[in-house]
């Protein structure tokens, strides 16, 4: 009988030799421009003082939530956050989940079934990939943003269609064309579902209701964990869409629920962001700058993106680390992403801009990209 730990240790091995193997990083004194902290929310000393000070209020909230949503774990301090989420982002209803990975596999994992049909982009979130392995829907996959590749799948598909985008891509940062995505997607029967993990923040309630989109969408993922600086998302959309997650979501149901001080953090998230219209034009001008500062260079591309995420195509995994290297040499904090997690010759630097980053900090890190990228 094989050994499982030769098997272990030969995958590791080999991704090893491929230049792909992973590895865990602590956190750094580095300038920070690969967090998703775009707002600065996570390290706020306004927003931790005030979930303390909602903590306090409520001096009888236990430690852990005890249990899942359906048995203990259900108060009505997550119900009423809901709603109040839910108007926020000018949805009918929500339903919170652990994270943004839990939210998609058990939205896509129970919603559509063995014969229906969902269409998503080639660039999706992994973890819309993995629910829809579990539904055992048919599955399929269109060129990103390309809405002729799109049309030829819709043309293919049976049952229930569901297509699915992201607002803001969290690898490329870039923008689909959602209202022709939108257009075809009605024309053909189709549910539309968006992804808004990158979005929020960087437009306050997300890209879907920035365009007043909000009535034609089906349903829409907003995660805690980036611009609100916190943990957690929430599934946006009907309330019978909500009936029917806590009815048949596994990923909601079988898991324990949120402790108080996550819906707490959560809550004040919320109105801070209401709060946050100066940050939120510094994180616009701060891409702005770092557009205009980095010099174009056909052989190492600046992929387009008018969102907090800019990423240069460095085109194997060995350039993608040496340049980041020479960037964390510099006193930044930037790290290589490299295939399989994204495709093999896409590989990377993936730059995550924010609202507290400087203009000196921003002019450090373009002079030094343009160095990388223009040494001969």
């Amino acid at each position: 009988m094989a050994s499982s730990e030769t098997y272990i240790k030969n995958k590791l091995d080999e991704r090893k030799l491929l230049g792909t193997y992973r590895t865990l990083r602590p956190e750094s004194t580095l300038t920070d421009f690969c967090s998703n902290d775009y707002l600065g929310f996570a390290r706020s000393p306004i927003l931790k003082s005030n979930i303390q000070n909602e903590i306090d209020t409520h001096p009888l909230s236990l430690n852990g939530a005890t249990g899942s949503r359906l048995i203990s774990g259900n108060i009505i301090y997550t119900e009423e956050l809901e709603r109040q989420i839910a108007a926020f982002h000018q949805s009918e209803a929500g339903l919170l989940f652990n994270s943004g990975y839990d939210a998609n596999v058990g939205l896509f994992s129970s919603l559509p079934q063995k014969g229906d049909t969902i269409i998503h982009d080639e660039l999706i979130h992994a973890s819309i990939i993995d629910g829809a392995r579990l539904s055992y829907a048919n599955r399929y996959t269109f060129r990103h943003n390309d809405l002729d590749s799109l049309e030829a799948k819709l043309k293919q598909a049976k049952g229930i269609c569901y297509v699915v985008i992201e607002s803001v891509y969290s690898m490329d940062g870039d923008t689909p064309p959602i209202a022709e995505i939108l257009k075809l997607t009605e024309q053909y029967g189709a549910h539309f579902i968006v992804d808004e993990a990158h979005a929020v923040g960087l437009y306050p309630s997300g890209l879907i209701t920035h365009l007043g989109l909000q009535d034609r969408v089906f349903a829409r993922v907003v995660t805690f964990g980036k611009a609100l600086g916190c943990h957690g998302a929430i599934v946006l959309g009907s309330n019978l869409l909500r009936e029917y997650l806590i009815n048949f979501a596994r990923a909601f149901i079988y898991t324990t629920a949120a402790s108080f001080h996550q819906l707490a953090a959560v809550k004040m998230a919320y109105e801070l962001l209401s709060q946050s219209a100066t940050e939120i034009e510094l994180l616009h001008q701060n891409i702005s700058l770092f557009k205009q500062g980095v010099k174009h260079n056909n052989t190492y591309l600046l992929v387009n993106s008018d969102s907090a995420i800019q990423c240069i195509l460095l085109n194997s995994n060995d350039n993608a680390k040496q340049a980041a290297q020479q960037l964390q040499a510099a006193g930044l904090d930037i790290r290589a992403i490299l295939s399989p997690t994204v495709a093999k010759g896409s590989e990377r630097i993936r730059i995550c801009l924010h609202s507290y980053n400087t203009m000196e900090q921003i002019g450090l890190l373009t002079s030094t990209i343009n160095t990388i990228i223009h040494a001969e």
